[in-house]
């Protein structure tokens, strides 16, 4: 095991790439992203080649003529950017309403659910103007209710999101959504949330790094820092085959964070796994078995969480939370879960076949909310972090966050945009006692598996 990393190292084999659905149908994108070789100098190095880094690039070539220099540890893609469910749909933050309500107040509150509304906007226009290669599905994100008490739950929370945040949401019943969208025993009614849609994450993740490279950006891929030093008013970054010296540096690596290159992450991020698989192909006869109708894409609504969404080609996606140890051999266990889970609310499908399966890492913070700024005694130093499995918008605007931060401010200047909400601001708290984060995500798991056995 590499102390440096907090699961076990077959999480962390860059040269390996995952086996998804997405990386076998990610299509020809051609981008320069040769290793980093020999000694560079840069204005801005970004830590990290996935949305939140490539985004940063991307705007901060387009819209202040500042070349940024990339380094990814893996291929492009080959993280949680290319691993994820395509989701892109509002969120971002597990806090109850309520909670966030009144620690910081309604109108922040408010200011962070437009910049969401604002991020799932920013996705479609980059998708659309650089016309990248990913189908656009659905519109709108559907939390299912998974009982009779569950739906009374989750119509109060529809109607506080429009009431209190000015969301478009829509409430179907159970016997609605049987004939708009599904059918499933699991399934007693349903809350849509708009603007969302899906999409192919690593067509997005590839179209994003080909539109930042022409804009400019320079791109590395298998070039893993290895080494942080401040070299006066520069910043030295290693890899195994060159250095990069930088003014500026954009900490954008999320669950990858490799906490032992700068004290300021040591403890801060708190990666959790998330699983998924696809299934073959499904006929006709088999969607109209469960009265499949839609291309929006949704999830249970339960604190573990399922998701899942057809995809273009008529498979189907299902996901869930992974296992608590990082090794090949929890995710094979954590699998035979998932699956037990997918035939037991879809059991018309029970005896299709899955075609791919495969897993990454979302990021937590202490706080529950996604974490954006510049280090306060380092302002040369910017990050963002902190997702909570809604990245492929909130990394996208955030990386146009930072973008424009930097590009419109110096160094020696550190005040903080106005239009960061402040529920995003500055560092998350340390986790007490890092060492010991994957023993609290097991025994949270374990605890909340068996509050829904108790509730049926």
């Amino acid at each position: 095991m590499n102390p440096n990393w907090l699961y076990h190292d077959d999480m962390y084999r860059f040269d390996e790439p995952e086996s998804s659905y997405w990386e076998a149908t990610a299509g020809n994108v051609d981008i320069d992203t040769a290793r980093l070789e020999g000694d560079r100098q840069c204005e801005v190095a970004v830590i990290g080649g996935g949305y939140t880094g490539l985004s940063a690039a991307y705007h901060l070539a387009r819209d202040h003529d500042i070349e940024a220099h990339v380094l990814e540890a893996g291929h492009i893609g080959w993280g949680a950017s290319g691993r994820n469910a395509g989701f892109c749909c509002i969120g971002a933050s597990p806090l109850d309403l309520e909670v966030q309500v009144s620690r910081y107040g309604l109108e922040s509150t408010r200011h962070f659910y437009r910049a969401q509304v604002e991020a799932v906007e920013l996705v479609r226009s980059i998708i659309d103007a650089e016309e990248i290669d990913t189908p656009i599905q659905g519109d709108a994100e559907i939390e299912v209710a998974v009982s009779e008490r569950s739906f009374d739950d989750v119509k109060k929370h529809a109607e506080r999101q429009f009431r209190l945040l000015g969301l478009d949401t829509e409430v179907l019943t159970r016997d609605e959504m049987r004939e708009r969208c599904f059918d499933t025993p699991a399934q007693f009614g349903a809350a849509f949330v708009r603007p969302a849609f899906g999409l192919h994450p690593m067509r997005y993740i590839q179209g994003l790094a080909a539109a930042a490279e022409h804009r400019g950006a320079k791109l590395y891929a298998q070039s893993e820092v290895v080494e942080w030093q401040r070299n006066g008013a520069q910043h030295l970054l290693r890899t195994k085959r060159g250095s990069l010296n930088a003014r500026y540096v954009i900490v954008a690596t999320n669950g990858f964070t490799p906490e032992h290159l700068h004290a300021a992450f040591k403890g801060r991020p708190l990666p959790m796994i998330s699983a998924m698989f696809a299934t073959r192909r499904l006929s006709d006869d088999e969607l109209a078995a469960h009265r499949w109708q839609t291309e929006s894409t949704a999830i249970t609504a339960r604190v573990l969480l399922n998701y899942f969404r057809l995809l273009p080609d008529r498979r189907f996606l299902f996901g869930g939370r992974g296992h608590s140890t990082g090794s090949r051999e929890g995710a094979e266990k954590n699998y035979s879960m998932l699956v037990a889970r997918f035939r037991e609310m879809w059991p018309e499908w029970r005896r299709v076949e899955i075609d791919y399966r495969w897993h990454g890492l979302i990021c937590l913070t202490r706080r529950l909310t996604p974490s954006v700024g510049r280090l306060p005694d380092e302002p040369s130093v910017f990050f963002g972090f902190g997702y909570h499995g809604n990245g492929v918008n909130t990394a996208t605007w955030t990386g146009k966050m930072i973008a424009d931060w930097l590009g419109r401010t110096g160094v020696d200047d550190v005040a903080v945009p106005e239009d960061l909400p402040l529920m995003m601001r500055d560092l998350p708290g340390h986790i007490p006692v890092p060492s010991l984060r994957l023993f609290y995500i097991w025994a949270r798991l374990s605890w909340y598996r068996v509050k829904e056995r108790l509730a049926g």
